[in-house]
């Protein structure tokens, strides 16, 4: 997938290991979402996030212009329609002519890389965020996340669900209403809960 290098206001400070809980949940390593950087960061996307819902979805440099602000990386041409949700933003990367339709959810506790000229319909959902199976290491509060990727060319149908860790091979299409929640090769049409391949494009 042909994406420029992330924007750097997105990545935490580099260590030999990770030791912030933003670098913990980053890595993949359990980590305290309630940590005060995590928290501050949520709160200042929470802040451009209503801005932008608030504003109309024909009104693309205005929405532009909050994207810009909100996600670590938008393409030239890029479009995301109103109204959408996420924690960070910060770790959200979407190429160029991708366009993103209305009510979708991106949750991006590790980084969501969507390519370039990818279609994303209505009501969409990307989480990267997950928890521990075991219920006392759950009940601690620790949280975990897994990178979501989707290639050049995908087209993701509506109300498809993208589970933690998945990558979306390039020009795949996924059928309305389905659950990914393993890695699907590039071009190929998958449908189904969980999604399964149904044949070669």
């Amino acid at each position: 997938m042909t994406m420029p290098p992330r924007d750097p206001r997105a990545e935490p400070s580099p260590s030999a290991a990770p030791s912030s809980e933003r670098e913990k949940m980053l890595a993949g390593a359990p980590y305290l979402a309630s940590d005060p950087e995590l928290s501050a960061l949520y709160a200042a996307a929470q802040g451009l996030v209503t801005t932008f819902n608030g504003i109309r979805a024909d009104d693309t440099p205005a929405l532009t212009a909050v994207l810009s602000r909100l996600l670590g990386r938008l393409g030239a041409g890029a479009v995301v329609r109103p109204s959408f949700r996420c924690d960070y933003g910060v770790h959200i990367a979407i190429g160029p002519a991708t366009f993103v339709n209305y009510d979708c959810v991106f949750l991006d506790c590790a980084w969501i890389t969507i390519g370039t000229e990818v279609q994303i319909a209505p009501g969409v959902h990307l989480y990267t965020a997950t928890h521990p199976l075991d219920a006392a290491t759950r009940r601690s509060g620790l949280e975990l996340a897994r990178p979501i990727t989707i290639g050049d060319g995908a087209w993701l149908g509506g109300r498809v669900v993208v589970c933690p860790g998945v990558t979306i091979g390039e020009n795949t299409v996924v059928a309305a209403g389905s659950v990914v929640t393993k890695d699907l090769p590039p071009g190929v049409l998958a449908a189904g809960s969980p999604c399964r391949v149904i044949r070669p494009l």
